[in-house]
């Protein structure tokens, strides 16, 4: 049933139907402009709305192959990184020491998952001493002489196994020697490879101008990872480590090695007022420990038979796993801050 105009007919209580480009014309030439117009409008909406439909289902396709072959939501992957790198830059930036707030909270949750994930496998950790003891390690180091923080990884240290082995003596279940010992010295590796790492952290924030060396070295290794995972995900072909972690190929290493070296040059020049060349050999450095943070951390997943430390960052695993190549990075930030501080351009 049509109108007289020769376009389908309206039915009372539903939207006008488009109208074609043929009677778009028509109702141009008739004088009707305002029906012309809308009919451009409508049909532009519905040209758009296709592209954007389009473009959504192959991103979406693409997501989904990125996923399978790397067990990671892109998308996810990316909102959370910008979010975490949006608070990193703002403490950093504005007032230095905020930044404190953040790296006890990230070692804490790391700290956490950790035990959790020991337990699950059979280790008796002891979490709230655990939590006491990394609370005191990464505080005390912004107020505390240099010397005194090595007295306060000792304590640290002490208190997790001398708490482990009273509470072993009190439970008396017949544990085997072997496995009181192991339960002693996981204890007390967990304080060294999170709450002693982001000390180190914290001992180089409190330097002057610490905050662009951690902004740095965090840059520096953000942009390997990244380099590694663009690059592996194109042209990875080569395992460089299949019995630890299957999914890392050298062609990722290499993607992260060049990722590594221009973020190096490029933070040495800009941020930390060094020559270009002393940012080859940070961003080197820096990449030696973010990779074997990352391959290290691969390790313990494996040995205790799972995927990732948690499911609290989505596209991402817990938080113990954006923080493996952080951690040991640390450690060689604080190294090449000595190094290199004589070098600083006034």
């Amino acid at each position: 049933m049509s109108d007289r105009s020769g376009g389908p007919a309206e039915v009372p209580g539903e939207p006008a139907p488009p109208l074609s480009r043929r009677q778009a014309a028509r109702a141009r030439e008739a004088g009707e402009p305002s029906a012309a117009f809308q009919a451009h409008v409508r049909a532009a909406r519905s040209e758009f709305d296709s592209h954007v439909a389009h473009a959504r289902a192959e991103f979406e396709e693409a997501n989904e192959r990125i996923k399978q072959r790397t067990g990671r939501n892109l998308i996810l992957a990316i909102v959370i990184a910008l979010a975490i790198g949006a608070v990193v830059l703002s403490t950093l930036l504005f007032v230095k020491w905020f930044f404190l707030v953040f790296a006890l909270g990230a070692a804490l949750l790391g700290v956490f998952e950790f035990s959790r994930a020991l337990s699950a496998s059979g280790r008796r950790v002891d979490l709230v001493p655990q939590l006491v003891a990394g609370t005191v390690l990464v505080l005390l180091p912004a107020i505390l002489d240099p010397w005194l923080h090595w007295v306060t990884v000792f304590a640290a240290v002490a208190f997790v196994v001398v708490w482990r082995l009273l509470r072993q003596m009190v439970a008396d279940d017949g544990r085997p020697g072997g496995a009181i010992l192991s339960d002693a010295l996981v204890s007390a590796f967990v304080q060294l490879y999170v709450p002693f790492f982001a000390s180190l952290g914290v001992v180089l924030l409190r330097q002057e101008g610490g905050q662009w060396w951690i902004l740095s070295f965090v840059i520096i290794a953000v942009a390997a990872d990244t380099g590694a995972y663009a690059s592996g995900l194109a042209w990875g072909r080569h395992p460089l480590a299949p019995k630890i972690s299957p999914k890392k190929t050298w062609e990722g290493f290499a993607g992260a090695a060049a990722a590594a070296v221009i973020a190096g040059v490029l933070s040495a020049v800009f941020l930390l007022s060094l020559p270009w060349w002393a940012g080859i050999v940070v961003g080197l450095v820096i990449l030696g420990t973010a990779t074997a943070g990352d391959l290290g951390e691969s390790m313990i997943k494996r040995d205790l038979g799972i995927k990732d430390m948690s499911s609290w960052l989505p596209g991402h695993g817990g938080v113990l796993d954006r923080l493996d190549s952080i951690l040991p990075s640390a450690m060689a930030a604080l190294a090449l801050y000595y190094l290199f501080s004589p070098l600083v351009i006034a």
